[in-house]
């Protein structure tokens, strides 16, 4: 059985239900956690998918999301898709509706899923059929029938579980250094790790390119990130130059320079396109669109 959590929202902004789940405790070292959803929206609605320690796996059963990279490109994947770990952040859209399960994989939970090499996977989206075949289009058909989410999980595990039978096997010392990366925070140095482990410095960065998918020193530095982002959503308020302290930044402004490279913007500014009631983060140009919208209408009432 899963711990869930249900979240749901209705304003004039549209409604939706999340339900937010932890894995059982034999997959806590493959999956971080999960996100069934379901949501209708007025009007199309843009999210800023923000980098993070996790390979993000949508399974879609309703209209299929737009995926909009820093290039403008637009491309759908039937049944879903799979992004690696990137250091960009991403867009994506629907029409106003929008249902499915979002899986955060753990890199190596990833390697063993998807059987790649996950220098293969980083700074990538791939579709599911790409990837599986009409093995995910069957999953996908099931979840879609499936008559509760505690139903969709199960089935979503057991597929998980089949595909890493199958899968290799992760090096025991960089599932170490994970470990010890993740324990400090992200505050590690990296040098000291691979004395720690005995390998070299460029072994340990190979290993990390074919069983994370970047290297240790850049995992880390995402993951600093990543408690930021979380931090954000817990809400309350937030003091920026005791939160960098608290999270191993040198100081406030090395919390922005991470924030403007991962976001776009300081944290002030990702703080202020938050969604209510765990909706995520409405991009820079949603909010650009929805500004010029109002600045019309009030032109208009003139």
């Amino acid at each position: 059985m899963h711990t869930i959590r249900v979240v749901r929202h209705a304003s004039e902004r549209g409604g939706w239900e999340m339900v937010l789940a932890a894995p059982p405790p034999h997959l806590a070292a493959h999956i971080r956690d999960y996100c069934g959803y379901r949501e209708a929206t007025p009007t199309p609605l843009r999210r800023q998918e923000l980098p993070g320690v996790q390979v993000v796996l949508i399974l879609e059963f309703g209209p299929l999301l737009k995926h909009l990279d820093d290039a403008g490109r637009v491309t759908r994947h039937r049944s879903g898709f799979i992004a690696g770990l990137d250091e960009r952040w991403s867009t994506t859209e629907h029409t106003g509706v929008s249902h499915g399960l979002q899986v955060n994989l753990t890199p190596l939970g990833a390697r063993r899923v998807t059987g790649l090499p996950m220098s293969e996977l980083s700074h990538r989206v791939v579709g599911l059929e790409d990837l599986w075949g009409l093995e995910a289009r069957r999953l996908v058909e099931q979840l879609a029938s499936a008559p509760h989410w505690e139903a969709r999980f199960a089935l979503v595990d057991a597929f998980l579980i089949r595909r890493m039978e199958r899968g290799p096997a992760v090096d025991a010392g960089v599932r170490w250094a994970v470990e010890r990366i993740h324990q400090a925070g992200g505050n590690l140095d990296i040098a000291t790790l691979a004395q720690e482990l005995g390998h070299s410095h460029k072994h340990l960065i190979h290993q990390f390119h074919e069983h994370v998918g970047l290297p240790p020193r850049r995992l880390a530095r995402l993951l600093r990130f990543d408690r930021a982002v979380q931090r954000l959503k817990a809400g309350g308020p937030v003091r920026w130059a005791d939160l960098a302290v608290e999270l191993g930044y040198f100081d406030q402004a090395h919390l922005n320079r991470d924030f403007r490279q991962f976001t776009g913007g300081p944290p002030s500014a990702l703080l202020r396109r938050a969604i209510p009631d765990a909706g995520g983060f409405e991009s820079s140009a949603q909010v650009k669109s929805v500004q010029e919208g109002l600045g019309a209408e009030g032109q208009d009432a003139r």
